[in-house]
């Protein structure tokens, strides 16, 4: 029987760029920062945070592409990462995980309720003959899984074979990216309007990043229950 994934999606922090001798990232910023005025004489102990914050007022947010975080992104489908991957200013490392063949399903859907009707036609010599099935999720699931394994076992290559595979399927993707583009994602992908399954590992990933690196994300507010989170206003 397939298994069947209810908001089992994961992320973990592999690597949280720092700068010379595993200086905190927002050195790194600060002093590309300063570079572009030379006054790499006003950088102190705690200058950092407040020389961010105020460039990034002025909405000069090139500096904050000089760190970056890789992600691994677990028990998500293949549907989450045709969306991630639309982030073109980073950088995937993919694995495809049919060996196991795990489905995600939304939440709030019961993966053996058999709400669809299947209509299989085959020949019978010159008369066709029709055979009514209502199948579920899961057992459309555990259908594909036959086939592909099938063709594999037919001969197909693995690459020619997962063309087959429904995007529900299983799969794993770390991805880099700098600060700055990892903010258009949040922005993007943490909104109440986004896609449940990537709204809501990106907004867990929010609050982890927002804890470790402050100033760089904090102008994201999530919302009361954890749902989503958006852009403060006006500040």
């Amino acid at each position: 029987m397939a298994e069947i994934l209810k908001n089992a999606g994961l992320y973990k922090i592999l690597a949280l760029n720092v700068g010379v001798e595993g200086e905190h990232p927002l050195k790194t910023i600060e002093f590309a920062g300063r570079i572009c005025h030379q006054a790499q004489d006003k950088i102190t102990e705690d200058s950092a945070g407040e020389f961010i914050k105020r460039i990034m007022g002025m909405g000069h947010e090139s500096v904050i592409e000089h760190s970056s975080i890789s992600v691994l992104f677990e028990n998500v489908s293949l549907w989450f990462i045709h969306e991630l991957i639309r982030h073109r200013l980073a950088s995937f490392s993919e694995k495809y995980e049919e060996d196991e063949f795990k489905a995600v399903i939304p939440f709030n859907k019961d993966p053996d309720e058999e709400l669809v009707k299947l209509e299989i036609t085959k020949m019978m010599g010159l008369v066709p003959q029709t055979t009514n099935l209502r199948i579920s999720f899961r057992e459309w699931m555990e259908l594909n899984e036959q086939m592909y394994r099938g063709l594999i076992k037919a001969g197909w290559h693995p690459e020619d074979a997962r063309q087959v595979l429904p995007t529900a399927t299983k799969s794993q993707i770390i991805m880099t990216a700098n600060f700055r583009e990892w903010r258009h994602v949040f922005g993007l992908r943490c909104a109440p309007n986004a896609r449940w399954e990537i709204r809501r590992v990106m907004v867990n990933l929010l609050g982890d990043v927002q804890q470790r690196i402050p100033v760089i994300f904090d102008d994201f507010k999530i919302s009361e229950d954890g749902q989503s989170a958006t852009l403060k206003k006006g500040e």
